[in-house]
């Protein structure tokens, strides 16, 4: 059964206006990460189709939320990422959008590339882990033991980490185990925000 949801409107990511701070903002830093969600307000749509061409590099996490998306939207998105990150469900739906008619993760990770000229994308695989394809190599991650207490903020989370160390050239393999244990600490934690050390993330690697 696929997920439904009850989203407020407006909301924080809604009405965003185009500022001087903002263009700073984006053209300065490393990293812009967006969200499909974000499109369904025309303000904050055009917002970001203003800041994209600014970013240095741009991550589209992919969020699916029904009925706030469109085929249009998301393959304009899409080609403009440098690194797009799905769940497992939405890389299918999305492929299937763009006429693929194969049941294979990996198969559908190549496509998607080829499709939209992005060399970098994450799956996640819930509680089975990620899988990174990086420079034409796939990555994989199988998930850890944890007993989940509260899963808000752990993709974020994951997905933080993944970027940190992919922009420091830190091994692409090494990158995808520490931000899936990232993402398992979080979600074994009561708050979304939890401290969590270097220790804790070495010791949960290390049982994987």
């Amino acid at each position: 059964m696929c997920a439904t949801y009850d989203i407020k409107y407006p909301s924080a990511w809604d009405k965003i206006e185009l500022t001087q701070v903002a263009k700073s903002l984006v053209k300065s830093s490393d990293a812009f990460i967006f969200g499909s969600l974000v499109t369904r307000d025309d303000g904050s749509r055009s917002t970001l189709y203003k800041l994209l061409p600014i970013a240095k590099f741009k991550i589209f996490d992919v969020n699916l939320r029904a009925p706030y998306y469109t085929k249009d939207i998301l393959v304009y998105l899409m080609n403009q990422a440098d690194f797009i990150k799905f769940n497992d469900e939405e890389i299918f739906e999305i492929a299937k959008y763009l006429n693929s008619s194969s049941q294979s993760l990996e198969q559908n990770i190549r496509f998607i590339s080829e499709k939209t000229n992005t060399k970098t994308i994450c799956v996640t695989k819930g509680r089975y882990g990620a899988i990174l394809y990086y420079k034409d190599t796939f990555y994989y991650n199988s998930g850890y033991q944890i007993v989940v207490k509260d899963t808000v903020g752990a993709g974020d989370s994951f997905l933080a980490s993944l970027i940190d160390k992919l922009l420091k050239e830190v091994s692409p393999q090494i990158a995808i185990d520490f931000a899936c244990a990232v993402g398992a600490l979080v979600a074994g934690r009561e708050e979304a925000n939890p401290q969590i050390t270097d220790k804790d993330i070495a010791t949960m690697v290390g049982e994987n």
